[in-house]
């Protein structure tokens, strides 16, 4: 076990020595229904005058915020108040999306309750980043509950919960900025599209409270682009410095026709808010660009068809003379594992979809077991390399997650990478019919202790052309990545 989370289990227990041993474990049983049962827990709500709140310091070189909650005050993650459950899409909930519910139930409300003849928006309004502003807090340092439910074997956070909330506070974002606070007309209905690049900057502890600052920085017509900042203070210093930022793609579509709809427009207003706008539009750019070379596929030039060649090689090998193949390398079918299971009405969002964040913390979980059981060693979180929302889950669909480890990076011994793919499979049995939903795409690495002390991670080669073909992709998609950087 390990020593610091074993000596925080002992040390409570150590304190009751003289305390009565039976109303000890009455306590211990009920602080364990509170931890699994939401409606039993008692949140706490910061208000202005408490003196624990935490205040946003004006002189600070980050933006103002705006909440949701007509407040100053960021959405503490471990605060809310339950609505009546009529209010509530299904009972899927960590602490952050509880509070993003509470915190957006006045548009919630107009979601769940709106006429079926309603008009749509009939003029769009122009808002600027500052009116979507968004931060949730994390205060783990001083609530033990919420920094149980983070908390992974390893006393580290699970990033697979961060990534979820991330997409929620996205989503509550984007719903912020596409409000016309006008009951009378319809909503839209607004779907993640895409996850850009999320590089980790910096180790996220569990034993320091975390903050996501997020607001929309670029609109389309119907689409919008929403920037979040995850952001952490270390034990020696002051300031929060920056562990993660992420680029969320949302689209708009009309909730009777289905069809694309128009957004709010933005704009800009400070210097940095007009230089994030400017990056924004060049990835939008470069998704645009990237569209048309994968659809069509491009044929394979002579080049192309040489690194094909090059790939398949060494697989050739492993399939036809398996004695003769290197050690240290492997197939890509002998580094995969899948998992599947039925979506539930527990996990739908407001649409009646699965909640896109769920379904981004399951493909990350089998992921981190994929690196985990090819390295041999516990992995290290590095970057979300891409994720794409293809089309919509619904509740009652059987879901496959299917992970491998796509390539490898060797060339720094003490810091290899391992590229993981996951693709979900929305399968129809009945219909004998299968259609691809989503494709995640992770790395890992492995800590320098482990290759300290001997683990070494082998060369992943393709099989056969598809996957070729999926490994020059994703190679050719890192490369334009640190062109473009």
């Amino acid at each position: 076990m390990n020593r610091r989370f074993r000596s925080a289990i002992i040390a409570p227990l150590s304190s009751t020595r003289n305390c009565n041993l039976k109303g000890f474990w009455n306590s211990y049983k009920f602080m364990k229904r509170k931890l699994r049962d939401p409606f039993i827990r008692s949140f706490s709500s910061s208000g202005p005058d408490d003196e624990h709140s935490t205040r946003l310091d004006s002189s600070d070189s980050a933006i103002p915020v705006v909440s949701m909650l007509e407040t100053s005050q960021p959405i503490d993650a471990g605060s809310s108040i339950r609505k009546p459950i009529s209010l509530w899409p299904g009972m899927y909930h960590s602490p952050v999306t509880n509070a993003l519910w509470e915190a957006r139930s006045s548009i919630f409300e107009r979601l769940t309750d709106f006429p079926t003849n309603a008009p749509p928006q009939s003029e769009l309004i122009t808002k600027s980043p500052s009116e979507s502003r968004t931060t949730i807090l994390y205060k783990f340092s001083s609530d033990f509950i919420l920094r149980e439910q983070y908390r992974n074997p390893w006393n580290e956070i699970r990033m697979g919960k961060l990534l979820e909330d991330l997409d929620a506070l996205a989503g509550t974002i984007s719903f912020k900025h596409c409000s016309d606070n006008d009951s009378t007309t319809r909503p839209l209905v607004l779907v993640t599209a895409s996850v850009d690049k999320m590089v980790l900057k910096k180790p996220i502890q569990i034993d320091n409270d975390v903050k996501i600052v997020g607001a929309v920085t670029w609109v389309g017509r119907s689409s919008l682009e929403i920037q979040l900042e995850v952001t952490q203070s270390s034990s020696d210093l002051d300031s929060d410095s920056i562990a993660l930022i992420a680029n969320f793609t949302f689209v708009a579509r009309d909730k009777i026709t289905g069809k694309s709809a128009p957004v709010n427009k933005i704009s800009p207003e400070t210097e940095n808010e007009k230089r994030v706008w400017e990056e924004a539009e060049e990835r939008n750019k470069m998704r645009k660009q990237k569209r048309g070379l994968q659809f069509p596929m491009k044929e394979i030039e002579e080049k192309e068809a040489l690194r094909l060649n090059e790939l398949l090689a060494e697989g050739r090998v492993f399939c036809d003379m398996p004695a003769l193949a290197d050690r240290d390398s492997i197939l890509i079918k002998d580094t995969c594992l899948q998992n599947a299971f039925f979506c539930q009405p527990q996990q739908r969002n407001i649409h009646g979809r699965i909640f896109g964040g769920f379904l981004m913390r399951r493909a990350f979980e089998l992921a981190y077991s994929t690196a985990y059981t090819f390295a041999g060693s516990e992995p290290s979180f590095v970057e979300v390399d891409h994720v794409d929302f293809l089309r919509p889950v619904d509740v009652g669909n059987f879901l496959r997650l299917k992970s491998c480890v796509l390539f490898t990076e060797l060339e720094n011994p003490l810091h290899p990478l391992i590229n993981i793919e996951v693709v979900a499979h929305v399968s129809q049995p009945e219909f004998r019919r299968s259609e691809v939903s989503n494709k995640f795409y992770f790395t890992f690495s492995v800590r320098p202790e482990a290759v300290q002390k001997g683990v070494k991670i082998r060369n992943v080669v393709p099989g056969n052309e598809e996957e070729a073909k999926r490994v020059i992709e994703r190679m050719d998609a890192e490369n334009q990545y640190h062109i473009s950087k």
